[in-house]
């Protein structure tokens, strides 16, 4: 059985105001779909279909979405009667066979303390761990590979960015020797798509950031591993970003689309 995916819900995306005045960063929509359903398909194509969904701000939106899954999306008859009515859909349900926890992990809770509110249904062996606004053409049994032959508590994603800017390469007299638009960046940085052992949750605690001390303890150990990723990925955390993975999406530019293929 694959292991299961934790996706963190509950933040409040201030650097997207302008939808996530109104719902949670993970339900700002990416063509007719809500962007986690996005981010949970690229984990359910590759069989990876136990979610835990770790809610804060404005999680009876999630709630409610799968909770009304059938009724949004399925055609469905209603016979009105007297006294109850009578509901019959028809069709498949294109998201059949998942299984998905809602957790509450608190309005305010920072990531470590959200991983560590979802202990009780992952604590029992190897977990994936993603957050609920980035999406890539990953390949999780390899990243999930990596991981196990490694033997560490943890495995990142890494990611070489690119610049947002040009770089203009100077000589020792300080004139420019070339220009190259954008380049990648020498250093990694992360892109989420975590695989972590149980122990990780020893680390963790109600208050702490699993990107400071949980994550550079991990490192300074040795127990941090690194699989690197050099295919499309994207984070939506600006409205520009949002505009963006909406215009790929209306133009059939969709690398993330992994079941499409």
């Amino acid at each position: 059985m694959k292991p299961p995916v934790i996706v963190l819900c509950g933040g409040q995306g201030t650097r997207l105001k302008e939808e996530t005045e109104f719902r949670p960063k993970p339900m700002v929509s990416v063509g007719e779909r809500p962007l986690l359903w996005h981010i949970m398909n690229i984990y359910a194509c590759q069989g990876f279909e136990r979610f835990v969904l770790a809610l804060g701000y404005k999680g009876e939106m999630i709630r409610d979405y799968f909770l009304n899954y059938r009724e949004r999306t399925a055609d469905l008859t209603i016979a009105f009667g007297a006294e109850h009515d009578e509901r019959a859909f028809h069709g498949g349900c294109d998201i059949e066979g998942w299984r998905v926890t809602l957790a509450e992990t608190g309005q305010a809770t920072m990531t470590g303390g959200r991983i560590h509110a979802c202990r009780d249904h992952v604590a029992s062996g190897t977990f994936m761990m993603t957050y609920g606004d980035g999406v890539a053409d990953i390949d999780l049994e390899a990243l999930l590979r990596q991981h196990r032959k490694s033997g560490k508590l943890a495995t990142v994603t890494g990611l070489q960015p690119r610049s947002r800017f040009g770089i203009i390469e100077r000589d020792a007299a300080g004139d420019a020797l070339r220009f190259r638009e954008k380049p990648k960046l020498d250093e990694y940085t992360s892109g989420g798509f975590f695989v972590l052992e149980p122990g990780v949750l020893d680390l963790l605690g109600p208050d702490c950031v699993f990107e400071q001390e949980p994550l550079s303890h991990l490192a300074e150990s040795g127990q941090l591993g690194v699989y690197t990723h050099d295919g499309f990925w994207m984070s939506i955390d600006t409205y520009r970003e949002y505009t963006e993975i909406n215009r790929m999406w209306e133009a059939g530019d969709r690398p993330w689309a992994l079941w499409e293929r």
